[in-house]
């Protein structure tokens, strides 16, 4: 079960759409949610931050933690009217950390919570996302800059090409599979012949060995991405949550992503759980 996740609290949006996700599986799970939100340092070398410049860099450093004061206010107004198990706290960083920063924390939680990227959004966000995949060593929920709606799991889509972060990604989304009106197994033709001997229907199996019923849709990609031809079909289908495995990785201090992943974070259209 999920019983204990973190979420990063976003400071710019008027509607943080991570935080409002995350209490609505706290709802849920009856879960406790921490939230965290970062109060970014900026820092220069002295000889550059003296006079005016030091000036302009001490009132954009007292904005931050003004932003990060607000967030950690909305969201425990928020978990308190709703009756969700929560703590919140602040924590002074630079920009450039704070994806090393949020990966160590998550990896104390059953799920890290964060949303997408928004287009010329200027925070670390990307950096928190890549950190939550790839520093915690637990599943990261990223839920689109769209998304109004709170948990739902109607219809639940499993991406499957029988490698070994789709195999981690399908055992980390078991509490939500248990919770699932009907769960499908979408593979599509570019990705099928990977791995013959980890086949949809031995997942299958796997799966109603746990009361579960899934169905298995084999897609043709006609000629488009393999992402694109998955969002359509949930676009399609009313699909409410996505699952899939995270692939990237690390190059000296900087994140890798592989091309799918990179894909689905950049246009994913419902909430993806996602496990590297």
């Amino acid at each position: 079960m999920i019983k204990d996740l973190l979420v990063n609290l976003s400071l710019n949006a008027k509607t943080d759409v991570a935080s409002e996700f995350a209490l609505s599986i706290g709802e849920r799970f009856k879960a406790h949610v921490d939230a965290l939100a970062f109060a970014y340092k900026m820092t220069y070398p002295g000889s550059v931050a003296d006079g005016f410049a030091a000036s302009l860099l001490t009132q954009r450093n007292e904005e931050f933690i003004q932003a990060a004061n607000q967030a950690k206010s909305r969201f425990d107004a928020a978990a308190s009217g709703r009756g969700v198990a929560s703590s919140s706290y602040i924590l002074a960083t630079e920009m450039a950390d704070a994806g090393d920063q949020f990966g160590q924390s998550a990896r104390c939680y059953d799920l890290a919570v964060v949303a997408q990227e928004e287009p010329d959004d200027s925070s670390a966000l990307d950096l928190i996302i890549e950190g939550a995949l790839f520093q915690s060593g637990r599943p990261t929920m990223v839920v689109p800059y769209i998304n109004r709606a709170p948990l739902k799991l109607d219809r639940v889509a499993v991406c499957w090409d029988g490698g070994l972060n789709a195999a981690r990604a399908v055992g980390n989304a078991m509490p939500f599979l248990k919770q699932a009106g009907k769960i499908e197994i979408v593979t599509v033709s570019a990705e099928q012949e990977k791995h013959k001997d980890t086949s949809p229907s031995r997942v299958a199996q796997h799966l109603s060995r746990h009361d579960l019923k899934p169905e298995i849709r084999a897609l043709s990609s006609a000629g488009l991405s393999v992402v694109d031809t998955v969002l359509s079909y949930a676009a399609d289908n009313s699909i409410d949550l996505i699952v899939m495995g995270a692939y990237g990785h690390s190059r000296l201090r900087e994140f890798v992503l592989g091309g799918m992943t990179r894909d689905i974070l950049r246009t994913m259209t419902v909430p993806v759980l996602m496990s590297h």
